[in-house]
């Protein structure tokens, strides 16, 4: 007699019940060929019935797996929590994981050498079976490390020789944004940055030195309130630029306030604009002129190379300029 399955039913259970083989029910499970497509439909369907999920701790016993998902961000926990990128990009990871049976570790480090402390640790107690590499440095650690360490990991966001990674081009971005500002009559531009050291960071900053156009001047920040506002501070010393870009949403609201402070009218008397755009983008007075990305396709395509361990093509976020009112102003 076939047992009755429900959510503590094993892998046996299930390959009896359905008179299949338990080796058949792993395949189904994992996604992996060996079985026609009838079995695995029948298969998923029994295992949907009962809402069953595999014991995870079992699994990780008999294969070495843990189905978790590492990602680490070196940056300040206040300034990782503000930032929408970051939540859109860990939704988008976690929602095609889950679909695999894959949770999501979440780490935030106080710097990049604590960032590779914890991937040795990860790896020495098989915390997780790969990991997410954001933020990439020049001359980055990281990618050499977790080779050496034999943890799987993808780069987002940036290219590496020695690791798979989902790659997007970051200059494009200024450059819509510098363009918009010169059809608006901008002649001196002033963008307030993150980390010099980050790659993307570094790729926007060499945009807007290079280009021809408006005299773009660059203030390199944490990415906390605290330094943005600093950096503008010091540009209203000077003679000021007529135009102030910031790196996200996090950075663009401390500037505004600052600048409010020292009673200027955003989009009349300074124009504002972020290169990350969110709701707090759209909900902000005046309206914040933004660059607007799938993040959470980004996110979803990052857990897709993780779970296959192969290259991607370039993948094109779909960068696009959204006017608001903090840009419409034309200055002669």
């Amino acid at each position: 007699m076939s047992p009755k399955l429900n959510r503590q039913s094993r892998v046996s259970d299930i390959a009896k019940a359905l008179g299949v083989s338990p080796t058949a029910v792993s395949f189904a499970l994992n996604d992996k060929p060996g079985i026609s497509t009838k079995t695995r439909e029948r298969i998923l369907a029994a295992i949907a019935e009962i809402n069953w999920s595999p014991h995870y701790a079992a699994r990780a016993l008999s294969d070495g797996r843990t189905s978790t998902i590492g990602l680490v961000i070196a940056r300040s926990p206040k300034a990782v929590g503000s930032e929408a990128f970051f939540m859109q990009f860990m939704t988008g990871m976690q929602a095609k994981l889950s679909q695999r049976g894959y949770g999501l570790l979440f780490q935030v480090a106080t710097s990049l050498e604590r960032e590779c402390v914890i991937y040795e640790q990860w790896a020495d107690q098989h915390r997780v079976d790969a990991v997410a590499v954001v933020d990439l440095h020049r001359d980055d650690p990281r990618p050499r490390l977790l080779k050496e360490l034999g943890l799987k990991a993808v780069i987002a966001g940036e290219k590496s020789s020695l690791l798979p990674s989902v790659y997007i081009d970051d200059k494009v971005v200024m450059e819509q944004m510098l363009t918009h500002l010169e059809e608006r009559g901008h002649k001196h531009v002033t963008y307030v940055a993150g980390n010099k050291q980050l790659r993307h960071v570094s790729q926007r900053a060499q945009v807007a030195l290079k280009r021809r156009g408006p005299k773009v001047e660059v203030e390199y920040t944490d990415y906390t309130a605290e330094q943005a506002a600093a950096a503008v501070r010091k540009q209203l010393t000077g003679t000021g630029p007529t135009a102030y870009v910031f790196d996200n949403e996090a950075l663009t609201i401390a500037g505004v306030q600052t600048l409010r402070e020292a009673g200027a009218q955003i989009g009349r008397d300074v124009a504002v604009a972020s290169l990350e755009d969110s709701l707090t983008c759209e909900a902000m007075s005046p309206p914040i002129t933004a660059i607007h990305r799938d993040t959470y396709r980004f996110g979803e395509a990052v857990a897709d190379t993780l779970l296959a361990g192969e290259e991607t093509e370039p993948f094109d976020l779909s960068p696009r300029l959204i006017e608001r009112d903090s840009t419409k102003t034309v200055f002669d």
